[in-house]
């Protein structure tokens, strides 16, 4: 049996930093953010915010458009797991690459490049002949249109969810079946769908709580069309701050928190009362061969990605290449100047890129440095202290941005104690609230290493007398190299394009790529907007191309399209 380094041989100070500082990126700002909104009720009963007719009509919409999301994410992510994990298609590690993309892109660039595909202006459409007559309706300025996109979004997270459910059915169980008699279209049915409903409740779960936090997708779609959403209700809140504005955006926060977790609650009440535990050899799931079906399940696929992911990237660079949204593009039309604009000549968005790069730079090596130290004593302290230090982890990244952001500014809007002035509206409250909110993408990575490092190699350094920073240096750290790798490029992949906590918390001087994307769609400049997003996309290609690369020396389930 191995035998793990005892706990005395670390330093009383690592614990306690590692404690202290997690406190302070969780626990104190959700929990300033649970007392602002429960004194304003003890204080003056429920908020008038809570009365208007507006934040209910927001409300129906948060519903609607994240349950109907929800079902388009159930049915793609459903079908890409169940082919990419049980059928004999081929490429299947591409196809799994290709279709996560839509979740690590920004969603406002999801839904600015299915804008620029659809319309009577679309500048593809009008180079194909194909655009609707002028005059009709943009339907994706609706709620259908809304929910058609979270679902896009957020299908992979149903992906991911559902196969790692395939992935832990007994190959045994299916084979018995088989030998049996019994035809690949009942086990399928009586054997394999019944065991993979876990994980196809849990990814369903996980896209309705991510729709209701989605701030990009209702932004760009919903409020032309003054759609709006409780994400998009709290930033006009906040835009048109008053005496009130706390106490509404602490309400509002709550009230999507309280959706959030109605939705989990849903989830453990579907899961309760059933067993679903295994006995077999798993971890690699049974194949159907499709035979002649073959060939048309991988064209019905490919077809799928090309209307969710190439045709919009397409009429992506199309708007950004042309002078003026709604000209078609031509030899004559075509023209680089919108790149040469942001890149060279744009102030705010020179300075979004600097901003960007170096939030998430700075947040990616910093939490480097807390993961190693969390997952260090994760493996190597116990109780009921480590478990609580994992909840509080988790929970900054399971809530909605927006929520996120709002117990930040709660937090810092008034001057520091003791200090005279406050981190509102600075560039550092933006780096503390990705600090808080990638902390668990950070450490997945990290942890997933260490749980596959033998113990044996530290305790016998340590009983050779090296001391912690040895240990470290000379054996931890070399193994680790590739994990750390990945859990850098991972963070600084989502906090370079993240906009839900920087929407509301940027001023004059900070802005981010994902706000300055929002601003620039939003002031009517579609060719600047669509350059800056064609850029985005392709550093984001590079960086899930990287971490391909990266592969090979990273733990198993780090990257999730090589499972």
């Amino acid at each position: 049996m191995r035998r793990l380094p005892h706990a005395n041989s670390q330093p009383g100070w690592l614990f306690a930093s590692v404690f202290l500082v997690i406190l302070l990126l969780s626990a104190v700002p959700l929990g300033r953010l649970a007392y602002a909104g429960l004194a304003a009720t003890f204080r003056s009963g429920l908020p008038p915010v809570l009365l208007e007719t507006g934040t209910w009509r927001a409300f129906a919409n948060t519903l609607s458009t994240s349950v109907l999301g929800m079902f388009v994410s159930v049915a793609l992510g459903a079908a890409f797991a169940l082919a990419t994990s049980l059928s004999d298609i081929r490429r299947k590690r591409l196809l799994g690459f290709c279709f996560m993309l839509p979740m690590m892109m920004p969603p406002q660039i999801t839904a600015l490049a299915w804008v620029e595909m659809s319309g009577p202006a679309s500048p593809l459409l009008k180079t194909l002949g194909i655009a609707p007559p002028l005059g009709t309706p943009q339907p994706l300025y609706s709620i259908g249109g809304i929910a058609l996109l979270l679902g896009v979004q957020h299908a992979p997270l149903v992906f991911l969810a559902m196969q790692a459910g395939l992935a832990a059915i007994p190959r045994d169980v299916v084979e018995a079946a088989r030998l049996s008699g019994a035809a690949p279209r009942r086990v399928l049915r009586d054997i394999v769908l019944p065991l993979a409903l876990p994980g196809l409740i849990a990814g369903a779960s996980i896209a309705f709580v991510s729709g209701v936090g989605n701030f990009g997708i209702p932004a760009i779609l919903g409020i032309p069309a003054s759609i709006l959403t409780l994400p998009t209700l709290v930033y006009s809140r906040l835009a048109s701050f008053g005496s009130q504005t706390f106490a509404d955006l602490a309400a509002l926060s709550l009230l999507m928190a309280a959706i959030c977790a109605a939705g989990l609650a849903v989830q453990q009440r579907a899961l309760s009362g059933r067993d679903y535990r295994t006995i077999g050899l798993s971890g690699a799931s049974p194949v159907f061969a499709l035979g002649p079906w073959r060939a048309p399940v991988e064209a019905g696929l490919w077809l799928v990605l090309l209307v969710i992911l190439a045709a919009p990237f397409a009429a992506l660079v199309a708007s950004s290449l042309v002078p003026a949204y709604g000209v078609p593009l031509t030899t004559e039309t075509v023209s680089l100047r919108a790149y040469g604009e942001i890149l060279f000549r744009q102030s705010v968005t020179v300075t979004a890129f600097g901003n960007s790069a170096f939030l998430a730079a700075t947040a990616a090596l910093g939490l480097l440095v807390l993961s190693f130290a969390t997952a260090y004593l994760l493996l190597h302290r116990k109780g009921a202290a480590m478990a609580f230090l994992l909840v509080l982890i988790e929970i900054p990244y399971a809530l909605p941005g927006i929520v996120l952001a709002v117990a930040f500014i709660l937090l810092f809007a008034a001057p520091l104690p003791g200090l005279g002035f406050s981190l509102y509206g600075t560039i550092w409250i933006i780096l503390i609230a990705y600090l808080s909110s990638f902390f668990a993408v950070s450490l997945k990575p990290v942890l997933s290493a260490f749980r596959q490092i033998d113990p044996a190699l530290e305790e016998a350094a340590r009983l050779s007398g090296a001391g912690l920073g040895r240990r470290m240096r000379d054996i931890l750290l070399p193994i680790m190299a590739p994990a750390a790798g990945a859990s850098v490029v991972l963070v600084f992949l989502i906090a370079c394009n993240e906009l839900t906590v920087s929407a509301l918390l940027w001023s004059a001087g900070t802005q981010t790529l994902g706000v300055a994307i929002f601003n620039l769609d939003d002031s009517g400049s579609s060719d600047l907007a669509s350059a800056l997003s064609v850029l985005v996309v392709a550093m984001i290609v590079a960086l899930m191309a990287l971490l391909e690369v990266l592969a090979r020396y990273l733990p198993d389930g780090v990257l999730p399209w090589r499972r």
